[in-house]
């Protein structure tokens, strides 16, 4: 099957005053190896997502457990809660650029990231980054989807008694084995229904989670009468030099844990009524947010430590700890919908897409977010919490690495080659302007090669604490690993912007 276009790529886009493009009236696209209804760009009568929609969005994927946790994991490296709250609002605030540069291209031409991903890696090359962004997708839901489980597991357990002690399964108790699969099935029943599903229940879970958080926070003030010690501890680390060589690597794992949505942030984006409403909303959604919550984090935290002689970083154990019944239920309620909220946002929605590119005529976003679904159940991912130096230190360092990588050719092509100017026929038609040397442009994958292996060719791992040599993987490289985000960032950039001047290919 082939695609029929208007032939003239200057007649393609139809402007609105805002800026926005959509295809002409009459354009058929009806190749079917790259085209499907959930690929085609949104018209513009469905770009109505506002500036709220878009707040609401990240308060309800940056108020989660794993997002609680983050400044207790700086404390344990030796900062002090304040070194800690810095070192994440700072992270936020530089990926916050990223994710409004590849956010641009959503409300501007109503396409999700894996069809942007074809103006620079072609028509078929941009399977490759859809396919890394989708296993690091596929992780996260398995991830996030048991530590949900088990934080269902351990309130119920408190409500109900015995649930702890109950007969073991693969290692587990086979009451914790339920919690994850209907919590897992919750969460595709909800991401099934589709985008606009997705934007309601962000519309109200952001509000219900921060009036969970504040409560907790309530509650241990209460009954702290204060907060503990835990603001009075001074940093071990000081701002000297024992302090950088910790903060610029914990800096980029900060940054890596949502450098995965400055990619696929279009798969938002898209359903934006204007740059306004996706710019502002993401900057009044997710620096604030996380700062706030790492706040909420060590306040709350500082009261634990007052009240139990201990400090008590996570919410559900605190949370746990109660004996009031209405308490503990809405414990469990906040826990249930701050992480689905998170999980369908961050985890479902990106894969959906990415899986639907590789193979439109088979796959739908539906059909994606079940295939999303089995594979973050098939990874284990009670295996690969077990073990924090595989969780944290390599698995986000890689992560971050390889994103970063792609980041910087998604930006390089769309800011500095084309000046954001796309034909949109052309993203969805064999033998265009993006069809390069039979589906991919070799120029992408030259800048992804060589940002990847600058970028995390030199990882290395403490003598018994992980998968990499003590070395590094390349020892000269060793030195750039601990930067590997920012640096798979500039040198892909650099590289690509340097092999395509002077091309004929831009728009």
């Amino acid at each position: 099957m082939t695609a029929t276009v208007p032939p003239a790529p200057s007649e393609n886009p139809i402007p609105d005053p805002a800026g926005r493009v959509e295809l002409p009236p009459g354009a058929v696209l009806t190749d079917a190896r790259f085209v499907n209804d959930d690929l085609l760009p949104v018209p513009l009568a469905r770009r109505r997502w506002t500036t709220y929609n878009f707040t609401a969005l990240w308060v309800g994927m940056a108020h989660n457990i794993p997002s609680w946790l983050l400044a207790s994991g700086l404390v344990a490296l030796g900062m002090d809660w304040k070194q800690a709250v810095f070192t994440i609002a700072l992270a936020n605030v530089i990926v916050l650029a990223p994710m409004l540069l590849t956010g641009h291209a959503g409300p501007k031409y109503g396409i999700p990231f894996p069809v942007l991903a074809r103006a620079s890696f072609g028509l078929r090359g941009a399977n490759l980054p859809a396919m890394i962004r989708a296993a690091v997708a596929c992780a996260w839901f398995g991830i996030q989807t048991w530590i949900g489980g088990q934080g269902i597991f351990v309130l119920l357990g408190k409500l109900f008694g015995g649930w702890a002690e109950a007969s073991e399964v693969g290692g587990q108790p086979w009451t914790l084995w339920i919690c994850f699969v209907l919590f897992w099935a919750l969460e595709l029943a909800i991401i099934y229904r589709g985008m606009e599903a997705l934007r309601r229940f962000e519309n109200w879970a952001a509000p219900f989670v921060i009036v969970g958080a504040l409560v907790l926070l309530v509650w241990v003030a209460n009954k702290a009468g204060g907060f503990g010690p835990l603001l009075d501890q001074p940093s071990q680390l000081g701002w000297g030099a024992d302090f950088w060589p910790v903060f610029f690597p914990s800096l980029m794992g900060m940054i890596a844990f949502w450098s995965t949505l400055s990619l696929n942030i279009p798969d938002f984006t898209r359903f934006g009524a204007g740059q306004r409403a996706q710019v502002w909303g993401q900057t009044l959604g997710l620096p604030t947010t996380m700062t706030l919550f790492a706040l909420l984090s060590v306040f709350v935290t500082s009261g634990s430590q007052a009240v139990y002689g201990a400090a008590v970083w996570d919410p559900v154990e605190l949370a746990a700890k109660t004996d009031n019944v209405f308490g503990l239920l809405f414990a469990l309620v906040t826990v249930l919908v701050a992480t689905i909220s998170v999980n369908i946002a961050a985890n479902v929605v990106s894969p959906a897409y990415d899986l639907a590119n590789l193979a439109p005529k088979f796959i739908t976003f539906r059909t994606g977010a079940l295939i999303t679904g089995v594979v973050g159940v098939v990874i284990m991912p009670w295996k690969l919490t077990e073990t924090p130096e595989l969780y944290i230190f390599t698995w986000l360092g890689l992560v971050g690495g390889l994103l970063g990588t792609v980041a910087g050719i998604l930006i390089a092509d769309y800011w500095v080659v084309r000046r954001t100017r796309l034909d949109l026929a052309d993203l969805y038609t064999p033998g265009g302007r993006y069809w390069y040397t039979s589906g991919w442009n070799v120029h992408a994958v030259v800048a992804f090669v060589i940002g990847g292996v600058l970028a995390v060719g030199g990882s290395h791992s403490a003598p018994g604490k992980g998968p990499f040599p003590e070395d590094g993987l390349i020892p000269f490289l060793k030195p750039l690993a601990d930067y590997g985000w920012a640096v798979g960032l500039a040198a892909s950039l650099v590289v690509y912007v340097a092999l395509t001047a002077g091309s004929r290919r831009r728009v």
